[in-house]
């Protein structure tokens, strides 16, 4: 059998991104420079040309973009999403036989052959391309076939022919018959800024009351808004603020003996008050949850919601549908379990139901719900111990109509299941920062991270802790590990997030050996000093306006580290081509001693010229040093500032 598209000679392969085949959506965020590359090349030594098209759903017709080629026929082409929504890309590239033509020309040319022959089968090229432009552009493509065909004036008509003028309008000829489509249409979802760049404080609004002893309200978290966006935090999750239930409830530090007054944990979903779409009536009202919501929005914050697809034994969906629920051989449920942790006070929704469809509507329709009260943000619980399926279809679904919507998988669990989770559609995701400390594992996950086949899938988040986990550098570490650790996640990641206040109030005490916070917020009522001063704070503070003044600082993906002559110090460097922004980043791992090292400064990748001097400006200090080369000095006292965030001055 003959080949279909035998006068086909280029060859398109290895194209990116592209998820499992295009099943899944590569991720962007309108105006971020997403990259399409693929390995483009044919045979002989004939020149090529590639392009991309492109075209957003909304639009009826396709736009073109040139791709330039790079290294070992590695070709590229830079799209910047101007709205949110999916786009299409495809890829197709053809023998340019105008551009080969005008390379002999010009060599021969260069060495004195006869190129008469030669224009002539240039005029033929331009003649065979005309009727194919509109009117004006054919008139000109047979007046300088005409210059070819006359040979009285060879120097003009070969100037002529190596012109730009005659290549832009050549360009855009290709015969149907020739160009090599790639089979897979790539698709682009782009989403907004906050998809890609977000700065996250957890708190407990059962513990914002400012008098000891009181339940907080939403009232009392309202009061703690403008400390939350001085500090420069743009997304503030709450946890669950749903009814908690009575039965089995936990007491304090996870007992199964919990006091009169223990009030519970908020991830024990539901009692005879309601479940997944009412709210816990010592909080306050409908009215007051969608008050502070519009009251954040004045500070710039969102509302992040948690949702735990989870129930209490008294959750009203236990009564009203059993069968969402396993049922053990002695007529009991079946709580969550993982040995040799017992969680009684939660019941796992069995998503093998046979009455899957209703239980998947039911739970859809609570995100709805809490759309329609103005969360554009839910942070996921254990999204890994439901379906992926359910998640495909659900935030697929819940996304059509809202776009804006952004969904983080909280799941620390095995690789490919968290990247599973983020091809299913959850915009940002939970990582294994908070148990990466030494340099060399630090350097290593955040290249795998920013690695092309994870970057256009998965959006790191990253958090030093969380109310579930104290890890033991915090633990031992204290005050100085708690300042390094937050500089990683904040210039390493565009998106981060702490679990406060403990985090500013260094609250660093584990529960007998583990890596959990004695008495656990989880489980009992805290009062805080809101207005305590602490350093770690103030330093919180600083990190985030840099943040926000650096759109270095705002993407994940163009860190290079730069060599260290001591392991205890990491350095590298980030930059942003469209501001200019530079900077060079540089932390000591040791929070008790003093370290020093010479650093190696990635110049090429800074964009400074080998040999010229160039200031630096530490962003945390306000210190300014001159330096030059690649090589330069650098010590940390932790005591005194564990990190230099330094802004290149040239």
């Amino acid at each position: 059998m003959m080949h279909s598209n035998g006068r086909k000679r280029v060859v398109i392969t290895n194209v990116s991104p592209l998820i499992e085949g295009g099943r899944y959506p590569a991720k962007a965020t309108i105006n971020e420079a997403l990259e399409i590359s693929a390995d483009i090349f044919s045979d002989g030594h004939d020149s090529i040309a590639a392009c991309i098209l492109y075209k957003h759903s909304g639009d009826e017709n396709w736009l073109e973009i040139p791709m330039e080629p790079g290294v070992n026929d590695r070709w590229r082409a830079v799209l910047k999403p101007g709205s949110t929504g999916f786009y299409s890309v495809r890829v197709q590239a053809w023998v340019d036989h105008f551009t080969t033509w005008k390379k002999g020309l010009g060599k021969k040319y260069e060495a004195g052959q006869d190129v008469t022959v030669e224009l002539q089968i240039g005029a033929d090229l331009l003649e065979n391309a005309s009727g194919s432009f509109a009117d004006a552009e054919n008139s000109l493509l047979l007046k300088w076939a005409g210059v070819f065909r006359n040979g009285n004036n060879v120097p003009s008509a070969v100037l002529l022919a190596l012109s730009d003028e005659v290549s832009s309008i050549l360009y855009a000829y290709r015969e149907d018959d020739l160009v090599s489509v790639y089979p897979e249409t790539l698709l682009i979802e782009a989403e907004r800024k906050k998809a890609s760049y977000s700065t996250w404080y957890e708190l407990f609004p059962r513990s914002a009351a400012s008098e000891p002893g009181k339940h907080g309200t939403f009232a009392d978290v309202k009061n703690l808004l403008p400390r939350i966006a001085k500090m420069g935090f743009d997304v503030l999750y709450l946890s669950p603020i749903h009814p908690i239930g009575e039965m089995k409830r936990k007491g304090k530090n996870n007992s199964l003996t919990p006091g009169p007054d223990d009030p519970g944990s908020p991830w024990a979903i539901g009692n005879r008050a309601g479940g997944h779409k009412a709210i816990h009536p010592q909080l306050g009202t409908l009215a007051d949850f969608k008050d502070l919501v519009s009251e954040a929005g004045k500070f710039d914050i969102e509302i992040a919601m948690d949702i735990a697809y989870q129930c209490a034994p008294d959750h009203p969906y236990v009564s009203e549908h059993p069968e969402w629920f396993k049922w053990r051989p002695d007529g009991s449920v079946q709580y969550a379990e993982n040995p040799p942790k017992k969680y009684e006070d939660i019941l796992p929704i069995n998503f093998e139901t046979e009455d899957w469809e209703a239980l998947w509507g039911e739970l859809k329709s609570v995100i709805e719900y809490w759309v329609g009260q103005g969360v554009r943000i839910f942070r996921i619980d254990n999204p890994h111990t439901k379906a992926f399926a359910f998640w495909e279809w659900m935030i697929r679904e819940v996304r059509k109509k809202n776009p804006e919507i952004l969904f983080l998988a909280e799941a620390f669990t095995r690789p490919r299941v968290m990247e599973r989770l983020a091809k299913a559609g959850f915009n940002q995701s939970y990582t294994y920062f908070t148990w990466r400390n030494t340099k060399y594992e630090i350097e290593e996950y955040v290249r795998e991270l920013t690695a092309p086949e994870m970057r256009y899938s998965f959006r790191p988040n990253f958090w030093p802790n969380t109310p579930d986990i104290l890890p033991p550098f915090l633990s031992w570490g204290g005050e100085n590990a708690h300042i390094l650790r937050l500089v990683l996640a904040a210039t390493l990641s565009s998106s981060y997030g702490i679990y406060g206040p403990v985090y500013e109030f260094c609250v660093n005490t584990p529960h007998h050996g583990k890596e959990e916070y004695t008495d656990n917020e989880k489980y009992e009522i805290k009062h805080w000093d809101w207005n305590q001063y602490t350093r770690i704070k103030e330093i919180i503070t600083r990190v985030n306006t840099i943040r926000k003044q650096n759109p270095a600082l705002q993407s994940t993906y163009n860190v290079e580290f730069a060599e260290t002559s001591n392991d205890q110090i990491i350095c590298y460097g980030k930059s942003d081509p469209d501001s200019g922004n530079r900077l060079i980043v540089a932390v000591n791992l040791d929070p008790f001693n003093t370290q020093g090292a010479h650093v190696r400064v990635p110049l090429w990748k800074l964009s400074i010229s080998p040999g010229t001097p160039y200031i630096v400006r530490d962003l945390l200090s306000g210190s300014r040093y001159r330096w030059q080369d690649e090589w330069n000095y650098i010590q940390l006292n932790p005591f005194q500032m564990p990190a230099h965030i330094f802004r290149i001055e040239q």
